[in-house]
């Protein structure tokens, strides 16, 4: 178990051995950990280092919390986004610290859902350490007050109703079948069931909350918009949390550029790519990393 200390708060991370070839680096979602990315990397490792961590709050990064020492960017201060400690400008500059003190840069971010987010965040406030953006599952820039109130709702009776009891119940198996097109296997509705009983509920509930506010969501498309590092869009055409057509939507913010498709579709595939399509997804990478490995020497 490895781990390093990123402003008072420890966190879990798994390297793999060091490359020549642009190190990835993986950023879980809401509720999750840092190990739905093993069956991709699993594929990736042998040619590309590879970073899986735990944000801070969840996973195995949930300890030490009240350590914490705060602070944003100043490009998160400049745009008017969420001051808080759970803030996606927070957990940037947790992210471009610990790729400091790790020494890995500039790199290529693969963020899932709220990890997506996160990415696009880090890309803003410290283009210098990043390389490319792919956003798996994530996208957004349309406020929707009816379904995001919804949402909200949904995830706070979530977060408010943990028990540790659960973890004996159907709820793993419920968990496998969940937000994805095909039932997963078992133990993965258990890993499920486990990060979401163990998160940190200031983190579980401030990452939801300040993420899905209005002025949050409508940044997004201007972050986009601003973006140097090429970013592209991995999407399910079975997801049902972030449908496809809010993927292209934020997608549509990015530069045109003569024969490039920013969104890539999966087939059977929903809102957990990595762990539904892992040998798709891993292809996928391995691709973008070519193409923008030979776009570097033209």
């Amino acid at each position: 178990m490895a781990t390093t200390t990123v402003f008072g708060v420890p966190h879990y991370y798994e390297l793999t051995a060091a490359r020549k070839t642009p190190a990835l680096v993986f950023i879980h979602g809401w509720l999750l950990s840092h190990r739905y990315w093993q069956p991709v990397i699993e594929r990736l490792a042998p040619d590309h280092t590879c970073l899986a961590y735990d944000l801070r709050g969840f996973g195995e990064s949930r300890y030490g919390l009240d350590q914490y020492r705060p602070g944003l960017p100043a490009e998160v201060k400049a745009l008017g986004a969420s001051a808080s400690p759970y803030g996606l400008g927070a957990y940037a500059r947790d992210l471009a610290a610990l790729l400091e003190q790790l020494d890995l840069g500039p790199v290529w971010l693969v963020g899932h859902s709220l990890g997506g987010s996160i990415a696009l965040w880090m890309a803003h406030c410290y283009p210098q350490q990043v390389q490319g953006v792919v956003c798996l599952n994530a996208g957004g820039g349309i406020y929707l007050e009816r379904e995001f109130q919804q949402f909200r709702q949904a995830g706070q009776y979530i977060v408010g109703w943990r028990r540790a009891w659960l973890r004996y119940t159907l709820l793993p198996l419920l968990l496998t079948r969940m937000m994805v097109h095909r039932p997963l296997d078992y133990s993965w509705g258990r890993d499920r069931c486990l990060d979401m009983l163990q998160a940190d509920t200031a983190a579980a509930l401030g990452t939801l909350l300040e993420s899905t506010t209005e002025a949050e969501v409508h940044l997004l498309p201007r972050l986009v918009a601003a973006l140097q590092p090429p970013v592209y869009f991995v999407a399910g055409r079975q997801d049902q949390v972030m449908n496809l057509r809010y993927v292209q939507h934020l997608a549509g913010y990015l530069p045109t550029r003569p024969g490039h498709s920013p969104v890539i579709e999966i087939e059977n595939c929903g809102h957990l790519a990595m762990v539904e399509q892992p040998q798709v997804v891993a292809k996928v990478l391995q691709d973008l990393l070519h193409t923008a490995s030979l776009l570097s020497l033209t």
